[in-house]
């Protein structure tokens, strides 16, 4: 690598999609629009690119080590693909998540962005947010096949609460959601997200959902999805936080149609005490099966709902930049 000699870091957050997740995947939005309504958090994924001491080497460095002569040799996909879309050497690329992996809040994605918008940066490039976007759907869906939707990295290079919808022709458009500042607080401080103690991969459970979709229940199950992503975009819009909880179970109850592999009897005993104890309606984070339960439950009740849950819960804020650029030192070279 030429040019820039210093550390490049950024910050890329992470997201909670609240109604019409799965219609972000090609299987629906190729034959009707999809659309979901989702914020990102405070809770990032972090990744710092920096020359590498011998030029001709790569060295990653995430939950394992990899020292590479040659950039094809690199088993993580992301980092492949991506140092080969710039045609770069000689680094060290280095990650740090504030939540594990798998665990339902668009970690990968937030990472690819994350990567691309380090390697841009470090050679003097300023993508737009639909660009970091665009192409880290581009990497993950069209070049490695992963059998996910488009919008976890369009919530990631946005950041803000947005409802964002997919057209059959690819475009994709991010409706950023204003809300008066104490709505957004209400909003925000009536939320609860509770770790559930498990990682997974959520590949098969969407490629199972995918192909349910191929069938008229899945995309009439989907069909309805979207419609509760547009009803909870307009409630918002007219500063309602009334149906919130209502719509979440709504959307929740759906999904678990999708597939069996989405939820446990484990997790409806959790959902079910939750609703039983003060949450208006909640869901499963990500695509199913493990990760973090959200709930929209009002502040006078929180304290009720922590002690008979007994999980471990995590505090959040919402995020509104995006992925950003977070640390830049050194010097550039001729």
């Amino acid at each position: 690598m030429s040019g820039f000699q210093g550390m490049i870091g950024t910050q890329t957050p992470f997201r909670i999609s609240f109604a019409g997740g799965g219609s972000d995947l090609a299987a629906f939005y190729q034959r009707e629009p999809g659309c979901v309504l989702s914020t990102t958090i405070d809770k990032y994924m972090y990744v710092f690119v920096h020359p590498f001491f011998d030029p001709d080497k790569v060295l990653v460095k995430y939950s394992k080590t990899e020292l590479v002569d040659r950039v094809e040799d690199i088993q993580h996909p992301i980092v492949r693909e991506a140092l080969q879309q710039f045609g770069v050497t000689g680094l060290d690329i280095n990650s740090i998540a504030d939540i594990p992996a798998g665990t339902g809040l668009g970690s990968s994605s937030a990472f690819t962005v994350g990567l691309l918008h380090a390697l841009y940066a470090s050679a003097y490039q300023y993508p737009t947010k639909d660009q970091l976007a665009s192409e880290a759907c581009q990497l993950e869906i069209d070049r490695l096949h992963e059998p996910i939707g488009k919008q976890d990295q369009y919530a990631a290079a946005y950041g803000g609460l947005n409802f964002i919808q997919f057209d059959p022709s690819g475009r994709v458009d991010v409706e950023l959601i204003r809300l008066p500042p104490d709505t957004f607080r209400t909003l925000e401080g009536n939320l609860m997200m509770f770790y559930l103690g498990q990682t997974r991969q959520a590949g098969d459970i969407l490629r199972h959902q995918r192909d349910r979709m191929i069938d008229g229940e899945g995309m009439a199950n989907l069909r309805r999805m979207t419609s509760l992503a547009r009803q909870l975009r307009d409630s918002l819009t007219r500063q309602n936080l009334d149906d919130f909880g209502r719509i979440l179970d709504e959307g929740w109850r759906l999904k678990r149609e999708l597939s069996d592999r989405i939820s446990s009897s484990q997790i409806d005993e959790y959902y079910n005490m939750a609703v039983q104890n003060g949450a208006l309606g909640g869901k499963l984070l990500g695509a199913g099966g493990s990760g973090f339960l959200l709930f929209y439950c009002e502040q006078a009740r929180q304290q009720r709902l922590r002690e008979v849950l007994g999980l471990r819960e995590v505090r959040f804020r919402f995020d509104v930049g995006g992925s950003r650029v977070s640390y830049v030192g050194g010097e550039a070279t001729d």
